[in-house]
Order: structure tokens, then C-alpha cells, then sequence
């Protein structure tokens, strides 16, 4: 297989691998896990601290677990209560990306309100929750992650910048111009090339897609 063509099937995967609560790992779940699950924010404020930060079979907390069943009480209770907000699961994703590749623009609120960071690497691709969201398209995830101060030009291990996977993992359709034109607009840097030394003016140029082209020259793209 062309280098090029694995590496999009790699990331292709990137919101896949992401393992969320099965039904029979909810069904038995306990304590602070279950309370997570169900949204029981009263079972856990009072929650001793200790079990906030147990960990079930992949490595989720109830955070994570709150945040994969979007229960918002839940996840401000555990704040409330001293939950790690920070932590990552086995594969190496925190809530925050959790909500940013559900396209869970609420859940997504109440964690950067309750002091959750924009700016950590997870993923097994070393990226970002704002390169997750760009690569997806999701562009109200995009617009929170840049006000609550996402980094905009991380680079991950497929050498892509949130800018780029939003144009070579992208449909070039409305939602990914409109990520585009966010990141566009809040600096993102247009000279940072992929591994092959393409520029994100000459990948949009390649994969035909107008609109893009469009807002990166007007962006002053080269």
C-alpha cells in the first residue's frame, strides 16, 4: 500500500479508536462508575475520592465514562469532587476528545467550564481534541476548542496539523470549510507542510476542492 494511502486509513480510524462503555461493561459497573453511567450526580459528590480515579478494564475513570454517556450533572458533580480531569483512558484519550469526536458541543461546555484542558496530546496519534475535531469536520467543536485556548498547529505523528487534517481528511464540504475558515481565522498557520512538503493551498488544490482554495488564498496562502 502507497505510504500516503496508509496513513489516511490510519487516521480514518482516529474516532474509532475510541472505545466506549460496551452494554454489558455498563451493566456491571459499580460504585462511582455506575453513578457515571446513570448520572447520579448526588452518589457522587458523595463519593469518596479514592474511587473517582478507578479505572475499569480500559483504563476509563467515571469521567470518562460521564463523558462517552453525556451525563453533564455527572461530570460537573465529579469536578465538584476532585476528579482528575486530565486523565487519559488505554487508549490514550481524556474527555475532552471524548466529547470533541462525539460532536458533543454541550458535554464539550461543561468541561472547559468545569476546567477541563483544551491543550493536552492524546490519541495514539499524538494529537490534539481541536486535530480530532478538524479532521471530523466538527466546526462548533472547533470554534470552543480555539476560545478556550486549543493550541491551533500542533503537528501529530502523521506529520498533520489541525489545518491540514481539516483538508486531506475532509469532504471539502460545508462543515469542514467552515472548520477551515475557523482555524483560518483565529492564525493557524498556512506554511506548515505534511511530510511530503505540501502546503495545505496545494493539498486543497489537489483534492479539488474550491471553497477551500478560496479561503486560503484569501488567507494569504501560498
Amino acid at each position: 500500500m502507497h505510504a500516503t494511502a496508509a496513513a489516511l486509513l490510519l487516521a480514518a480510524g482516529c474516532a474509532a479508536a475510541q472505545t466506549p462503555p460496551t452494554a454489558a461493561e455498563a451493566a456491571a459497573y459499580t460504585g462511582a462508575h455506575a453513578a457515571a453511567w446513570r448520572g447520579d450526580a448526588a452518589a457522587l459528590a458523595r463519593a469518596p475520592r479514592a474511587e473517582l480515579a478507578l479505572r475499569d478494564a480500559n483504563g476509563r475513570t467515571p469521567l470518562h465514562v460521564a463523558a462517552f454517556a453525556r451525563r453533564r450533572d455527572a461530570i460537573r458533580a465529579l469536578a465538584t469532587a476532585g476528579a482528575d480531569l486530565a486523565a487519559l483512558d488505554n487508549d490514550r484519550y481524556d474527555a475532552v476528545t471524548i466529547a470533541a469526536v462525539a460532536d458533543d458541543e454541550e458535554t464539550l461546555r461543561t468541561l472547559l467550564a468545569a476546567g477541563a484542558s483544551a491543550k493536552l496530546i492524546t490519541s495514539r496519534y499524538d494529537g490534539t481534541a481541536l486535530i480530532a475535531a478538524a479532521h471530523l469536520g466538527h466546526d462548533g467543536v472547533v470554534r470552543q476548542l480555539i476560545a478556550a485556548g486549543a493550541p491551533l498547529d500542533p503537528v501529530n505523528n502523521l506529520h498533520w496539523t489541525a489545518l491540514i487534517e481539516s483538508i486531506v481528511l475532509g469532504d471539502g464540504g460545508p462543515r469542514h470549510q467552515a472548520t477551515l475558515k475557523a482555524l483560518l481565522d483565529a492564525g493557524a498557520s498556512t506554511r506548515l507542510t505534511d511530510r511530503s512538503g505540501r502546503t495545505p493551498l496545494q493539498l486543497a488544490q489537489g483534492r479539488g476542492y474550491d471553497a477551500m482554495v478560496k479561503l486560503l488564498q484569501a488567507a494569504g496562502a501560498q
